[in-house]
């Protein structure tokens, strides 16, 4: 029988206690994973509110570039723009819609942009500022055989 004495409470030489590590592993890589967490999340609320006024910006642009006048184009423009940007998972707290008709004639072109302001002050990330700044511009061109008042 091989004698044993000399080793904490009978354990072979080279074994280790390992009582405890796993706390200590969960306390120090918590806070990690929730900050890569938090950063996924914002990420995903940025990436939505890009892909939405991108969206609206094309819609407008559509529906402006099939109007009769200038006039009717900015308005049209402005409500599907404002239409896609508002629902239920509305990630802009702040949108707002501008609608170049300086070159709306027959072969033209109509340029409409959305700048939505994206709330990221309650994830509380730090380092990154309570809001950002998203910007969306499309161009749809106007119809070169139709008559335009």
């Amino acid at each position: 029988m091989s004698d044993l004495t000399g080793t904490a409470a009978g354990r072979a030489i080279g074994e280790h206690d390992d009582a405890g590590s796993l706390v200590v592993e969960l306390v120090v890589l918590t806070p990690v994973l929730f900050l890569l967490v938090l950063v996924a999340v914002v990420f995903g609320r940025v990436t939505g509110a890009r892909q939405l006024i991108t969206e609206s910006a094309r819609a407008g642009a559509q529906a402006a570039a099939v109007m009769p006048n200038a006039s009717s184009a900015i308005a049209a423009a402005g409500q599907s723009a404002a239409v896609g940007t508002t629902g239920r998972h509305d990630p802009c707290i702040r949108t707002v819609v501008s609608t170049d008709v300086s070159q709306f004639r027959p072969g033209g072109s109509v340029t409409v942009t959305v700048v939505c302001t994206v709330d990221l002050a309650d994830l509380a990330v730090p380092g990154l500022p309570g809001t950002a700044t998203i910007r969306s511009s499309t161009t749809a061109p106007v119809d070169p055989y139709r008559s335009v008042q």
